[in-house]
């Protein structure tokens, strides 16, 4: 095993689990998974914490597990989550080269930290803030603008806000729990970093993570983020139409849903039925597969069009060559691509880590720790800046334009942010 000094630990905060991954990068650049676990999540609803003793115990019952795995203490974690209301602002801003009608590091960090300084409304915070575009002397420029000619330069931002009380909450709950809570990102962030390859964000494509309390919806086009939805109702609502509809407990729905549900009612089979046990004196019911199914698809063909709503209405969808990628413990329902492709009329596929760890496991293939994956992969690339530089291509290259974005992402809010966290958030 690698020195425990560089040992980092992230965890996914779902409504229904959290999972939680420790690695390191090796000598190569490559990522090393010191230990895995995963529990499931009390005090936390819809992604931000209602019960802060709950959602503590849990905390100390996964990093337990995670010790025990890694024999590591563990002392600072990054989390992700995806609590609502999340608003994203556009901020425009320019200034003159200050490099002798070069561009300089200087002037796109100034910029940058200008656009993390806008004011926002009360009760917010700010945290994140992603480049969308340059543009040098009226003339549009790389994603890494640095050392291109020209005596002005502009830069459009995306300002992703929270509700602060989120952030409060969580460093609550780590404190209770005796940790130190590092970074905290968006689990669309995470999610997308651990699924969509660096040439579907360049052609368009759209990250679909179905999770127990929210579904998010993020889209890239050009290597950058260009909308972010956090929609607050996932699995959890089909279950409980199930419940509803059938009239059983909802561990019996939820198992149902699991082992024989489907997304198209039309492909399931009509003659087929499963027996839920009766319980407290009620006789034993017979459910169809055909009804099982058809419940599933209303639910999920409401959560689609709800989802796309917004995005059917922009221009946004002439923009993606790729597709739709769908990930999240929903995304297990059979026929849910088909469903996905109906929907939309666009193509579709389900998720797979695009991320290998040189100690790869089969765990890693399910879509219970790709969020944390792609976290990992996000706070290690943050922890060795140097190691992207190195293995960044050339900056004339387009596949440059992704490597300022994740800096946009985890590095890019700069200090300020954490400085200011330090004292607002404790």
């Amino acid at each position: 095993m690698a020195s425990k000094t560089n040992l980092s630990v992230v965890v996914d905060v779902g409504t229904s689990k959290l999972a939680a991954i420790a690695g390191w990068k090796n000598e190569d650049g490559k990522i090393e998974i010191a230990g895995m676990s995963k529990v499931p999540s009390r005090g936390i609803k819809r992604g931000t914490v209602m019960n802060i003793d709950e959602a503590a115990d849990s905390v100390v019952q996964l990093l337990d597990e995670l010790k025990q795995k890694t024999g590591s203490k563990i002392s600072k974690v990054d989390i992700s989550y995806a609590g609502q209301p999340v608003k994203i602002l556009e901020h425009r801003g320019y200034r003159y080269t200050s490099g002798g009608e070069v561009v300089t590091r200087k002037d796109v960090d100034e910029l940058l930290q200008e656009a993390g300084s806008i004011q926002i409304e009360q009760d917010y915070k700010i945290l994140h803030v992603i480049p969308q575009s340059y543009v040098v002397d009226d003339e549009p420029a790389d994603f890494n603008p640095v050392g291109i000619t020209g005596r002005k330069i502009e830069a459009i931002y995306k300002v992703i806000i929270v509700p602060e009380i989120h952030l409060i909450n969580f460093r609550r709950v780590f404190d209770k729990a005796g940790v130190e809570l590092g970074n905290i990102t968006l689990s669309p962030f995470a999610v997308s970093e651990a699924v969509l390859t660096r040439d579907e964000k360049e052609m368009g494509a759209i990250c679909l993570d179905i999770g127990a309390g929210t579904t998010k919806l993020t889209v890239y086009h050009e290597n950058a983020m260009i909308h972010l939805s956090i929609i607050p109702f996932g699995g959890q609502v089909i279950t409980l139409d199930i419940k509803e509809g059938c009239c059983i407990l909802p561990k019996w729905a939820e198992q149902l849903k699991i082992q024989y549900g489907q997304a198209l009612g039309d492909f399931a089979d009509e003659r087929k039925v499963v027996t839920i046990p009766g319980h407290s004196g009620w006789e034993p019911k017979e459910i169809s597969f055909k009804s099982l199914s058809f419940i599933i698809q209303a639910r999920l063909e409401e959560m689609i069009d709800q989802v796309f709503f917004y995005f059917e209405k922009s221009e946004l969808a002439g923009q993606l060559g790729a597709g739709i990628v769908i990930s999240g413990g929903t995304s297990g329902l059979n026929n849910l691509v088909s469903l996905v492709k109906f929907r939309t009329g666009m193509d579709a596929r389900l998720a797979f880590p695009v991320i290998r760890p040189v100690n790869m496991t089969k765990d890693m293939d399910t879509t219970g720790y790709l969020t944390a994956l792609g976290l990992l992969q996000l706070t290690l690339d943050k922890a060795d800046p140097a190691a992207i530089k190195k293995s960044k291509p050339p900056r004339k290259k387009k596949e440059s334009r992704f490597s300022p974005w994740l800096k946009g992402v985890v590095q890019g809010v700069l200090d300020y942010v954490d400085d200011d966290d330090d004292v607002a958030l404790k």
